[in-house]
């Protein structure tokens, strides 16, 4: 058997996911897609919409094999370490390839991309520090960067958020060698950011505003969504009353800064140049998170980045252990989430080939990652009432989910 990697969020799951997937399976001839999912925190610093053990249902029923998580520690990072991570642990899986979806569309021009960027790569690196210096943002920092050595022109613009992405799959792949095929198919029709429902195929940030502004899955939502997000999400919401969002977790976030000393909150991942001062002063006054990020964003703190600090402001996240998973040699492990029948025919055919442990639940090893990742569970889970958090807690400790 053969395994096509996808890199994957699911947040929540829509039918420009479902092309996504089903053009991957045709253009690989893959006889197992696997996707490496993150968990209940997002790369965007985000909580996810629903929890991933529902997300990871929903994946199933539309065709993914196998459904393992990127840990929280590289699911909740700037894009390179967060492509390290999906695509460290689909290696360790045996994928022979691994296919995102790009503005672009094919993959030679990403090849040729990361070609310049190794030869050029000095003159990148003096042209990122100097914008940095300057105050701006990294995302911004790394436009110009890549701007001078010709990357946001012609080919592939790496101005564009998924062929950002997709460039970083390609480096980590290229970087440690990996024996991965990276292959790309070329979005449709939505931007990765728009922000309304204009079609069947839309953006899932155009979806969540749709359904979190109405509380409901409206005409409009239902449209760019297949029925197994639309009865997932319906589930979820008659489970818990609500579907996530920054909102539910201010008071949660308000509180911990407000009841942190100024050493512990310059002792999490992601807090520099005194932002701590900044935080305190901030946020003792606002009434919503949004009212709150818009006081607290600055040139070089961005909105993104800032989300990212304050879910690792919840879940207690320090610079130390991030630079102990950063300087690791090792991945300590990889999860599954849920599998069909041929995703577990997959996996028993590699597990004897295997170099690290294939968990089939939270593993109890005492890990840094496994840690990390119970405190992020405990945070996603704390804005819900006793009985739900218990109820939904329980899932980490059960096999996984098993699509027949």
């Amino acid at each position: 058997m053969e395994a096509c990697g996808l890199i994957v969020e699911y947040n929540p799951f829509h039918n420009g996911h479902l092309y996504h997937l089903t053009q991957s399976k045709k253009e690989t001839k893959a006889s197992c897609i696997i996707a490496v999912m993150s968990g209940n925190f997002l790369q965007r610093g985000e909580p996810a919409i629903i929890d991933k053990f529902h997300r990871t249902k929903i994946a199933l029923q539309s065709g993914v094999d196998l459904v393992i998580e990127l840990p929280y520690a590289y699911a909740v990072q700037h894009s390179d370490l967060f492509s390290f991570g999906a695509v460290t642990a689909l290696e360790h899986l045996f994928c022979q390839s691994v296919c995102f979806g790009s503005e672009h569309g094919t993959i030679d021009a990403f090849l040729s991309a990361y070609d310049t960027l190794h030869h050029e790569k000095q003159r990148f690196q003096e042209e990122l520090h100097r914008h940095l210096a300057e105050g701006i943002s990294f995302p911004e920092a790394s436009k110009r960067a890549y701007q001078s050595i010709g990357l946001t022109e012609g080919a592939v613009d790496l101005s564009s958020p998924n062929n950002i992405l997709g460039f970083s799959y390609v480096k980590a792949i290229k970087d440690h060698s990996y024996q991965i095929s990276p292959m790309t198919i070329e979005r449709t029709s939505n931007q990765f950011h728009q922000k309304t429902i204009t079609s069947s195929i839309a953006s899932a940030t155009s979806i969540r505003k749709e359904l979190l502004e109405n509380q409901r899955i409206t005409e409009k939502a239902s449209q760019a969504m297949p029925t197994s997000t639309l009865e997932a999400l319906h589930d979820y919401y008659q489970k818990t009353g609500m579907w996530h969002n920054w909102d539910h977790y201010f008071s949660v976030l308000q509180y911990r800064i407000q009841t942190m000393s100024l050493t512990e909150l310059e002792n999490i991942h992601g807090v520099e140049e005194g932002l701590e001062y900044r935080l305190k002063r901030t946020i003792a006054s606002a009434i919503s998170f949004e009212e709150w990020m818009q006081a607290l964003k600055t040139k070089r703190y961005t909105w993104t980045r800032l989300q990212r600090i304050c879910t690792h402001i919840i879940t207690n996240t320090t610079k130390q252990e991030m630079e102990e998973i950063k300087t690791s040699s090792s991945f300590p492990y990889v999860r599954v989430l849920g599998m069909t029948k041929n995703g577990q025919k997959y996996l028993n055919q590699i597990k004897k080939q295997a170099t690290v442990p294939i968990y089939t639940k939270l593993p109890n090893d005492n890990s840094l990652l496994s840690r990390m990742e119970e405190r992020a569970t405990n945070a996603y889970y704390s804005v819900l009432n006793p009985k739900q958090k218990i109820a939904l807690k329980q899932q980490e400790f059960q096999p996984p989910i098993r699509y027949i």
